[in-house]
């Protein structure tokens, strides 16, 4: 078994080389593009490892010249380079697979023999290649992993499941799929399954025809009509009502929908990628998830990492957004490396989205071009001072103004408070959580089914929050 391996790095060749052979492989080495051509059009070798950046070119861009002198042999591509556009890059040329730096010596030995084994290696790039540049930033070994799995969906339909906590970013991941995709000419909906009241998700979903129920008064088209020849993303699919799920699940298994109230079986061709913050497996247990629903759509399981756990992603993520800040309108700013390694050691705990709210905070405030800690330091302050106090100081100062104005009689204090402050508590909750009823119902406390009576005793329509006051 013969692998041509290209590194110009000599003690990573060496280290490769040494494995391979552990795996009786027969090993030739070189480390330039012309070398590797040269060896290629003189003998036949089974699988080809090679780096990205050489001495001489790019190790992505020339794969169309080994196409030409190999065709069939599978290309395994190294790289430091641990972006996600460069995963996309090499997945376009048809690579068996792509081992971002550093990567485990063992499962690329054992990748070597799979790709030496396997009759499905591709012959060829994409006709088409696709459109890179999304926000997904990060050179984290966890963020590798979904860069990885990302390029492993971009050419077939299957459905994905996107998990991890608010503010991971998995909305991006769902458009990164679909616009380095196949599917990238038809369209992306998306669709947020907590922020619709449940008498109306199936609507919302499959549409509706005239008359179908009070206030009806013409044919809605559904998300899963709109999402024809493109793609779907049901975000917080753990919220999504038990009788929904059922039509989904039959959706999702037919290939076909039908509109509340009507009789037409309607042919959609939508890729399905659905995203929770929530732990499905115990919902299951509970009886509040479908199990079958969950297997439809745990297909390929995403996970994205807290920002937590990719502390070293930070930086990278700052600077990015103050780009984007810049890009919108906002005073130019440089991020100094101990501002960038204060960032570093925060919580984060709304992950990437806190980050670049913070960050965009940053760049309005800031008065200096360079941002350096001293500069972080008081707003990171404020912003803890503020969480803490927002809800216990904020609440006790307007319970003692409004008690100091209204002088409410003995014995209907209770009463009297509770009618003034419930409603608008029960507004700032669904505000600070854009209408998602299951998180307003965790920061008050209450129950989800109560938190739902309440809103609706108090005539709150959380989908109408732009006009309530």
């Amino acid at each position: 078994m013969t692998v041509l391996l290209v590194e110009d790095d000599p003690s990573i060749s060496i280290v490769i080389t040494a494995a391979l052979e552990a795996e009786g492989f027969a090993v030739t080495r070189c480390d330039s593009i012309a070398d590797r051509d040269r060896l290629l059009a003189n003998q036949p070798f089974e699988a080809l490892v090679t780096d990205v950046m050489l001495t001489d070119g790019d190790g992505i861009e020339t794969i169309g010249r080994v196409r030409q002198l190999a065709p069939d042999m599978p290309v395994i591509i190294l790289s430091a380079q641990n972006t996600l556009d460069t995963a996309v890059r090499a997945s376009d040329t048809g690579a068996f697979e792509y081992f971002p730096k550093p990567f485990d010596i063992d499962e690329l030995a054992r990748t070597v023999r799979q790709a030496v084994g396997s009759s499905a290696a591709r012959t060829g790039p994409d006709e088409e290649a696709p459109v890179a540049g999304l926000p997904l930033v990060g050179r984290s070994a966890a963020m590798q992993a979904v860069y990885r799995m990302i390029t492993r969906v971009l050419r077939n339909d299957l459905t994905v499941l996107v998990l991890g906590e608010s503010g991971t970013g998995k909305e991006l991941v769902a458009e990164a799929i679909h616009q380095l995709g196949h599917r990238r000419a038809g369209p992306f909906i998306a669709v947020n399954t907590a922020a619709i009241p449940a008498e109306l998700i199936e609507s919302e979903l499959f549409g509706h025809e005239k008359g179908a129920f009070t206030g009806a008064v013409a044919r809605s088209i559904g998300k899963f009509e709109q999402a024809n020849g493109g793609t779907l993303f049901l975000d917080e699919i753990g919220d999504m009502p038990m009788q929904a799920q059922t039509r989904l699940l039959r959706a999702l298994q037919s290939g076909t929908i039908h509109r509340v109230g009507g009789r037409e079986e309607i042919k959609v061709d939508a890729r399905i990628i659905a995203a929770t913050n929530r732990d499905l497996e115990p919902m299951i247990a509970a009886g509040t998830f479908r199990e079958d629903l969950f297997y439809r759509l745990n297909v390929v399981p995403i996970t994205l990492p807290p920002l937590r756990e990719r502390a070293d992603d930070v930086p990278a993520l700052a600077r990015h957004f103050l780009q984007l800040a810049m890009s919108e309108g906002l005073p130019r700013h440089q991020l100094a490396a101990d501002a960038a390694e204060l960032l570093s050691r925060q919580p984060w705990r709304g992950n990437v989205r806190e980050l670049r709210n913070f960050i965009y905070r940053l760049a309005l405030l800031a008065r200096e071009e360079l941002i350096d800690a001293e500069s972080v330091a008081p707003l990171l302050a404020q912003t803890a001072r503020n969480e803490g106090e927002a809800i216990g100081s904020g609440l006790d100062g307007a319970v003692t103004d409004w008690l100091a104005t209204h002088r409410p009689s003995a014995g209907n204090v209770y009463d009297a408070a509770l009618a003034a402050f419930e409603r608008p508590l029960f507004l700032h909750a669904l505000r600070e959580t854009a209408g998602n009823q299951l998180r307003a119902a965790q920061l008050l406390g209450i129950n989800r089914n109560t938190l739902r009576k309440r809103l609706h005793e108090l005539d709150i329509d959380p989908a109408d929050l732009h006009r309530l006051s």
